[in-house]
């Protein structure tokens, strides 16, 4: 699926404008859940059951903010972030150990589930990046990193050195059943709008197909043969479309987030 080559001298932009990643954001999500103190943060001071969409649009907002808003505009973001993850913090106690919002380790595995989720979409629907051209994105995404309060001098120094991180990692990486129970919100939730309902169990196999084999297992999903079979399908179809849909409608969501987000900090201005 990914013989192709991705086109000559991309930027982290470029990437980053792609509404694909709307179908990536299930996985980055269980993700960063199974690392056990995000996890942990998750579990205790978030509402996946009856707040998914609000999760899905701040998530989405915050990501295309910290790539496309001016510096006034993310530093009004910024401050909402950060007086919501004020309060998210624990100490360790016998059988969990403690986390910290602010904590630049856990902050870096966020972040990289976003990263590795973008360039694992990117490749799989415009195929394989060039390796100077990855090399110089990556780069590129450890500076809008410092965005989403990851300091640059926290990231893996090349991307051999982050891929060797992000296998490490994903190998440790160890569910709980508590994060199992909001991994089976996530994938079967019950508040989101009637229409997407239609559409969700769809969203659900790509969101499970995308994941390591080995995290799969972990978290207990089902998967067989035949939903392989379907996963690919899905994915040769998709693979098939979207790169020959106008940009204009490949970047919509990215320009509808940030005109929402405009609207909102002009509203909030004016009160």
């Amino acid at each position: 699926m990914r013989t192709r080559q991705a086109p000559a001298g991309l930027r982290a932009k470029d990437i980053a404008a792609e509404s694909i990643y709307l179908a990536g954001g299930g996985r980055a999500l269980l993700l960063q859940i199974a690392h056990p103190a995000v996890g942990r943060g998750v579990v205790e001071h978030s509402d996946f059951a009856n707040r998914m969409m609000d999760r899905l649009h701040a998530t989405m907002t915050f990501v295309y903010a910290s790539v496309y808003a001016s510096p006034e505009e993310f530093a009004v973001v910024r401050r909402w972030v950060n007086r919501a993850h004020a309060p998210v913090r624990a100490a360790a106690s016998a059988d969990a150990p403690a986390y910290n919002a602010f904590d630049p380790r856990l902050q870096l595995w966020v972040a990289s589930t976003l990263y590795a989720t973008m360039i694992d979409l990117y490749e799989r629907f415009f195929g394989r990046i060039p390796d100077a051209d990855g090399e110089r994105i990556y780069r590129e995404f450890t500076v809008l990193g410092s965005a989403l309060q990851v300091p640059q001098e926290a990231w893996p120094q090349t991307r051999a050195d982050f891929d060797a991180y992000w296998a490490e990692t994903v190998a440790g990486l160890r569910p709980t059943a508590d994060t199992k129970r909001v991994a089976r919100q996530i994938l079967y939730p019950s508040t989101i709008p009637l229409w997407m309902r239609a559409v969700f169990p769809q969203a659900r196999l790509v969101t499970v197909g995308l994941l390591p084999p080995d995290l799969r297992r972990r978290f207990g999903l089902a998967w067989s043969a035949r939903l392989q079979r379907r996963f690919d399908r899905w994915m040769r179809w998709a693979v098939l479309v979207y790169p020959r849909l106008p940009a204009r409608l490949r970047h919509r969501p990215r320009d509808a987030y940030l005109k929402r987000l405009r609207a909102t900090i002009g509203e909030r201005s004016a009160a």
